[in-house]
């Protein structure tokens, strides 16, 4: 899977025969679903830790979703995802979705996430503490 090793984190996610629409592949909003799972492992394992437990936290600004190959039940994805920016008040991610049955590349996918004063209600500037640990992942 050309590409996959760029990613530190990635996340294997089986398909569902429910995951499927009628034109006979997975619905595209099913990929943002995929995308999530992993964008929240990276996060919260990697980057800010448990966000619920924290004053401040990540939310999703904006994603834009490149769709490049169907996929199908049976199959398994495997969603790498990094921090391919750091402005000071949001994190550019890029994940890319690859189809383990196919050992190709199905989506690529970017993220922007805000750091989110969930008490002030507002957003701001990204931590210090989240540069350091994205440093380490991406190293």
């Amino acid at each position: 899977m050309d590409g996959i090793e760029k990613f530190k984190v990635k996340v294997k996610v089986p398909v569902q025969w429910g995951d499927m629409d009628a034109f006979q592949h997975v619905n595209n909003t099913v990929y943002l679903k995929w995308n999530e799972c992993a964008r929240v492992e990276y996060l919260v394992k990697h980057v800010c830790g448990d966000f619920k437990k924290n004053i401040l936290g990540p939310i999703l600004a904006r994603q834009d979703c490149r769709y490049i190959f169907p996929v199908k039940f049976p199959d398994n994805v495997i969603v790498g995802v990094r921090t391919a920016e750091i402005l000071e008040d949001r994190l550019m991610l890029e994940s890319r979705i690859y189809s383990e049955k196919h050992s190709r590349l199905c989506a690529i996918i970017y993220s922007t996430v805000m750091a989110y004063n969930f008490k002030l209600l507002r957003k701001a500037e990204i931590p210090q503490e989240w540069i350091s640990n994205i440093k380490n992942i991406e190293k």
